[in-house]
């Protein structure tokens, strides 16, 4: 297995990414190693359509799986529950006011997870992108309790969305819906969910060659 190996430091190059069509198929869209987690290196990640993802003994190893699995908002599954849940204004829904506290609530620990993808060098690099103006988060409310929320960044028409979690029930499908039918992140094409789950997947994800997902990425980032 070769991987191209990315410089760091004040003298690297932060678009020294490799072609996406380099990227592994086993594991599943492993594209380079190394780097750094500087603004403009993760801002040229976005663009390409490139995100970093390792644990706290990795390096920083960076994917572009194929496929990728993306929510469009016509093909969203708001369920008959969902909906009730929403009308009912069970939460409170905030944007971009508590971005850290909705990193720090997906970067917990869960009962289903060995540790987080979220190290502390991943959280201070989403803070970054956040101060920059690129990054967002949706903040679901019980009371003056945060009960959920999902933190990503955007970039035209195009979504990314990083991680979300729950502390109550329907809190992250509400953020979720916030953000694909209600557009309180402004007007996308689609939400890029990196990898796929059945999860995901029931709530209408779709899966998307990495071929497509580029085409579509190109056009967004520039609104068209």
């Amino acid at each position: 297995m070769f991987l191209p190996f990315l410089s760091e430091g004040a003298q690297a190059d932060p678009t020294d990414f490799p072609p996406v069509q380099k990227a592994l198929r086993e594991p599943n869209g492993l594209l380079a190693v190394g780097g750094d987690l500087s603004l403009p290196r993760l801002l040229a990640a976005y663009e390409r359509g490139i995100f970093p993802w390792y644990s706290a003994d990795d390096p920083i190893l960076w994917w572009a799986p194929d496929p990728r699995t993306v929510f469009t908002p016509s093909r969203f599954h708001l369920s008959r529950s969902l909906a009730k849940w929403r009308r009912q204004g069970q939460y409170r829904i905030t944007v971009d006011q508590a971005f850290a506290e909705v990193v720090a609530g997906c970067a917990a620990p869960r009962s289903d997870q060995d540790g987080t993808w979220i190290v502390p060098e991943l959280f201070d690099a989403f803070l970054r992108v956040f101060h920059a103006g690129y990054g967002h988060s949706v903040e679901v409310w019980q009371g003056d309790q945060l009960a959920g929320g999902l933190f990503g960044a955007r970039f035209g028409r195009a979504a990314f969305g990083e991680s979300m979690f729950s502390r109550a029930p329907n809190a992250s499908k509400c953020a979720l819906a916030a953000i694909l039918l209600d557009q309180v992140w402004g007007p996308i094409d689609f939400l890029d969910c990196q990898f796929s789950t059945e999860h995901l997947l029931s709530l209408g994800a779709q899966e998307w060659s990495r071929s497509r997902f580029m085409q579509r990425l190109n056009l967004a980032m520039h609104g068209i």
